[in-house]
């Protein structure tokens, strides 16, 4: 470790028995997956331009075994070009007992492993991880001058479904068994297929609706489904509900507070994606559900679970977010239950 004051060498050797994979925000050669910040969805891109990255540079390093059961484990901070970890003024450093120095970076590396990944998961306790690898209780703030304590009995080794935050990233931890049981791109375009070969319809204007290709789910399409998500109806794109006048501003446009012409609930009317990575499903079960407030469509349990699975937001706070686009979930449950309408011949 080396600060202003202080230089601490810690001698790391070369190990014939494990692969190191480093991530940050540097574009260095020591790291091996660059990550940006990934505001939300709902912030303008201008503000998330301008604003500093909360990354560090040289974020965390992942230390897996080359031997069976090939166990990954992470620890906080990386090697930088000269093959030093340098930690900020304002990190927290300390000796233990045994006289080995730690420390946590000045935003910290949160873990969180959950509970029967994939098939019925439940979320873990956030916790930090050191330097050393250890595993510490969240501090009071996110950069707060005093560590957690120490978690013990608690391991810093990844498993499946194992979520990694780096302050303005967020990393989802897939094994390749785990990735075995997931749904694979070419399935998930043929539950796409099989829905549009229902021909849901839109009950205001008869048209049939068709979600686009999985590549091309970036564009919007004269056949797109939309939803409102108060309800879950879901609806061709169109204008029937716009709120009068001095309510315009509000109810227009993907998000505005539309009113539902089958059941008259008020609420944000949106386009529907499919969600098209495959490492964020829990299951390969149909597209029925929808996030709130951005429309991404998948399954009832992957949607569940990601709706109240709380990611680090802020320096102190949580919220379940959508994994496909990082929006804040809002509405209550964040999901709603897609309602289609079937061809009326």
């Amino acid at each position: 470790f080396i600060s202003r004051n202080q230089t601490v060498v810690v001698e790391y050797c070369h190990d014939n028995d494990t692969d190191m994979f480093q991530i940050g925000r540097s574009t260095e050669s020591p790291i091996d997956f660059v990550v940006t910040d990934t505001p939300g969805a709902s912030q303008e891109s201008d503000d998330s331009c301008s604003a500093p990255s909360t990354i560090s540079r040289f974020a965390c390093r992942i230390v897996c075994d080359r031997n069976p059961p090939y166990t990954a484990r992470i620890y906080a901070a990386g090697f930088d070009s000269s093959k030093n970890i340098f930690l900020g003024e304002k990190a927290t450093k300390w000796k233990n007992p045994d006289g080995h120095m730690d420390g946590l970076t000045t935003n910290g590396v949160l873990v969180m492993h959950p509970v029967g990944f994939p098939e019925e998961p439940k979320q873990g306790l956030w916790r930090e991880i050191s330097v050393c690898g250890d595993v510490y209780a969240l501090r009071e703030t996110r950069s707060g001058p005093i560590r957690g304590q120490l978690a013990q009995g608690e391991s810093s080794a990844l498993q499946d479904g194992s979520l990694v935050d780096l302050c303005g990233a967020t990393l989802l931890w897939r094994t390749a068994d785990g990735l075995l049981k997931a749904p694979t791109l070419r399935h998930l375009d043929a539950l796409r297929l099989e829905l549009n070969a229902a021909r849901p319809q839109c009950p205001v204007g008869l048209s049939t609706l068709a979600f686009p290709s999985l590549p091309r789910s970036h564009s919007l399409e004269e056949r797109q489904p939309w939803a409102y998500l108060s309800c879950g109806h879901v609806h061709g794109r169109h204008d029937w509900g716009q709120r009068p006048e001095g309510h315009r501003e509000r109810s227009e446009g993907p998000g505005g507070r539309r009113e539902c012409p089958l059941c008259r609930s008020l609420g944000p009317y949106v386009p529907l994606w499919l969600g098209a990575e495959p490492g964020f499903y829990t299951d390969a079960g149909a597209p029925t559900h929808a996030f709130v407030p951005c429309g991404h469509v998948c399954s009832e349990n992957t949607a569940r679970y990601w709706a109240v699975t709380p990611l680090p937001h802020g320096t102190h706070a949580f919220r379940p977010t959508c994994p496909f686009c990082s929006a804040p979930l809002s509405g209550g449950p964040g999901v709603t239950r897609l309602i289609f309408q079937g061809p009326i011949d």
